[in-house]
């Protein structure tokens, strides 16, 4: 191979020998050619590199803007980013959208290489599932209106759990006596069941279909469809500062074995 600090005296000296000697055949000088360095006209583009590098350095997923101005002027952000989860389609590592913001992750069929290692399985009770769920499709949701729907009290611990979680958060608080909070799933919801945007959630079919509901409904029964709307409603207020040192609720009974 063709030594890339080769000087120019040295690369005149083989030209004056070859001419001087027995003229080489074309296939005889074919080596020293094919194996000089080549231009890649399937290069990636410059584009592609710089969001591939701000993206794998990022300790957080990153939304279009942010990415946006790090970006050469002229660059169509959402057309690279989508070039570039089309590169990594078929790799370990995907490039995923969640809730509006971008990040690598390992690949979905290849994540069992990684649960022994990086994941800590928890199991929650049925009344934290219960809970979440109902926050999930019905946000923003105060503490009460989470009873009125399970038909039981919720104990404190169970927020508290899914809060530790970082799966749900105080939104406000509600424009009614007592100004109760209210809460809501967070981008840490989304990521940890796979899913783009609230609105993926399964509706009243799939969960009829997986059997998660019984098909004997009563009449007029409906999933509602969660909203992705981050904004607060005009029937709540912002939370205030000290809102999230408060204590979640009084302490209450836990609940009981048959009701969780």
């Amino acid at each position: 191979m063709v030594d890339e600090g080769a000087s120019v005296d040295e690369v005149a000296s083989v030209a004056d020998t070859a001419s001087t000697e027995e003229a080489p055949s074309v296939a005889d000088a074919a080596p020293i050619v094919d194996d000089a360095p080549a231009a890649d006209p399937a290069a990636r583009p410059e584009e592609l590199r710089l969001l591939e590098a701000m993206l794998f350095a990022a300790t957080e997923p990153l939304d279009e803007p942010s990415l946006a101005k790090r970006m050469p002027d002229g660059v169509d952000i959402k057309a690279a980013l989508a070039l570039l989860q089309a590169d990594y389609s078929l790799r370990g590592v995907n490039l995923i959208r969640i809730a509006n913001k971008w990040t690598f992750r390992t690949a979905g069929d290849l994540s069992w290489l990684m649960t022994r290692e990086s994941v800590e399985t928890r199991r929650l009770s049925r009344a934290a599932i219960e809970t979440l769920a109902i926050i999930a499709y019905h946000q923003p949701v105060t503490r009460a209106e989470i009873e009125e729907i399970r038909g039981v009290v919720t104990s404190k611990g169970t927020l508290d759990v899914l809060l530790e979680t970082g799966w749900i958060r105080p939104r406000g608080r509600r424009k009614t006596p007592g100004r109760p909070l209210t809460f809501g799933t967070t981008e840490g919801f989304l990521s940890q069941f796979s899913l783009e945007a609230l609105g993926d959630l399964p509706g009243l079919e799939e969960l009829k279909g997986s059997g998660l509901l019984d098909t004997r409904l009563p009449t007029g029964f409906s999933v509602p469809s969660p909203s992705d709307d981050p904004q607060l409603r005009e029937d709540e207020d912002p939370l205030e500062p000290g809102d999230l040192d408060l204590a979640l609720a009084p302490a209450v009974e836990p609940e009981k074995d048959g009701e969780s």
